[in-house]
């Protein structure tokens, strides 16, 4: 039986956006009296959405009619520069030729907002490769709800066995796992020390693996946190 869709979270997975996402937050604290947060930090509230981001990223202290104007000025600062200094991860363009040339269906399916999602996937020379593109508000829920993935499967005409989410996160993760789907971990996102729990059914170092598994739908063996763990440290600080 071959894969009939793969799913592609974005941030971490297919684009290295961790700059721009700091500077964004980081503008956006300075705008409100704020000092700057470590980009370490800006990059583990990742994942789950803008609201999520910025709630975090302003702490508990700071009220909810102030988060409103704050997640208003974050994404107006994003929009403006969400690509000043996002790019592709290597070999991810490689990859989805080679799954396209296929015939292997592949969307894109991320908690950020869904314009700006399609935008940065535009301006990167990306739409070709992607029947649909969902964000964190084309549905009521957002990831690891699996609203969108089961969503995806249906339009694919794909069973949860042939459908693979491809992701650097946590929340990718359970959202395969909620919606019955296996799931591939990268180790070069933005939050590779998340991977532990629940664990991905395979696990990649660089985008180029992923067409092994895809194409062959190989069966790795189980993977354990000091295979994670071990991926983490030869991590380029520069992609985490």
């Amino acid at each position: 039986m071959n894969w009939k869709l793969v799913v592609f979270d974005l941030d971490g997975t297919l684009i290295d956006s961790r700059m721009d996402l700091v500077v964004a937050v980081n503008a956006t604290r300075e705008h409100f009296g704020m000092e700057h947060l470590p980009p370490e930090t800006v990059a583990s509230y990742v994942g789950n959405g803008a609201p999520v981001l910025i709630r975090r990223s302003m702490g508990e202290s700071f009220g909810e009619e102030g988060l409103k104007e704050a997640l208003d000025y974050f994404i107006h600062y994003y929009n403006e520069h969400a690509l000043d200094y996002t790019v592709l991860y290597p070999g991810v363009l490689g990859a989805l030729r080679t799954v396209r040339a296929k015939g292997i269906p592949c969307a894109v399916l991320t908690n950020k907002p869904v314009r700006i999602s399609k935008k940065i996937i535009e301006a990167l020379d990306l739409s070709q490769y992607f029947f649909e593109v969902y964000g964190g508000n084309s549905f009521d829920t957002k990831k690891p709800d699996p609203e969108g993935l089961l969503r995806l499967m249906k339009e694919a005409h794909s069973s949860p066995e042939e459908t693979l989410m491809v992701g650097d996160s946590r929340v990718d993760i359970e959202t395969a796992r909620n919606a019955g789907c296996p799931s591939c971990g990268v180790t070069f996102g933005l939050q590779p020390e998340t991977l532990h729990d629940p664990k991905p059914d395979f696990v990649i170092d660089a985008m180029g693996e992923l067409v092994e598994i895809v194409l062959t739908k190989a069966t790795l063996p189980p993977v354990s946190s000091t295979d994670i763990v071990s991926s983490v440290e030869i991590a380029s600080p520069t992609e985490i």
